[in-house]
């Protein structure tokens, strides 16, 4: 049997198909985990104590001392107190099941506070204006943002939550192995008296001392 000649066969079947390049993976690569904690650490946690401040500036601008008083003031350190626990305990301990499941039970927490809160400020007479609804929305929304880059740093605990619920080592605080710089923490705990204590504090001291002075009489 003869066989076809070479070239012809080329002609019926065409050229040979060219391998495709292998893809290129740049040498430097994008390490997630390490910008997502960056991100945690130095973007989202500082960021609440901006609105923080402003809502305690639009509280004292509005006679919160004179209006809702005392009740609206022991109800912000009570949101504050929501929000500060769950950061100071993710901060200083590993994450774990029990310490998500305090951080989702806080969130809830802070946003039937929140509720109550705007309720009080309203049955009370003071003037919520829309500058302090828009700081609130932002208050609002930073638990969620920063649980949202807890859960995806800590994705494996999440899962081991959802399937390992019932082993005892999950429900243990425990102190993370490679703590945080205590720079670092020192310079939370600076802003947290600073922005939070210390406004706050002033906030209830001036509502408690309106609270014991006499009302005016109207004529």
């Amino acid at each position: 049997m003869r066989r076809a000649p070479l070239s012809g066969l080329r002609r019926a079947v065409g050229p040979p198909r060219r391998q495709p390049r292998p893809l290129r993976i740049p040498h430097r690569a994008v390490d997630v985990e390490s910008a997502t904690l960056r991100y945690l650490l130095y973007g989202l946690l500082p960021a609440w104590f901006v609105p923080a401040v402003l809502d305690w500036y639009q509280h004292r601008r509005t006679d919160i001392e004179h209006t809702a008083g005392t009740r609206e003031s022991l109800i912000h350190a009570l949101m504050m107190t929501e929000v500060g626990v769950p950061v100071m305990v993710a901060l200083t301990c590993e994450i774990n099941p029990l310490v998500l499941t305090l951080i989702a039970a806080a969130i809830a927490a802070h946003e039937a506070t929140a509720l109550w809160d705007v309720s009080t400020a309203v049955d009370s007479g003071r003037d919520v204006r829309p500058w302090e609804q828009h700081i609130h929305s932002f208050l609002e929304s930073m638990p969620f943002m920063t649980s949202s880059a807890l859960l995806c740093l800590h994705w494996e605990q999440v899962r081991a939550l959802l399937e390992q619920a019932d082993h005892p080592r999950a429900w243990h605080l425990r102190w993370k192995a490679r703590p945080l710089p205590k720079g670092y923490l020192a310079a939370v705990g600076a802003a947290i008296t600073s922005a939070i204590v210390l406004p706050y504090g002033e906030e209830l001291q001036r509502c408690l001392k309106a609270s014991r002075s006499p009302r005016p009489v109207p004529a």
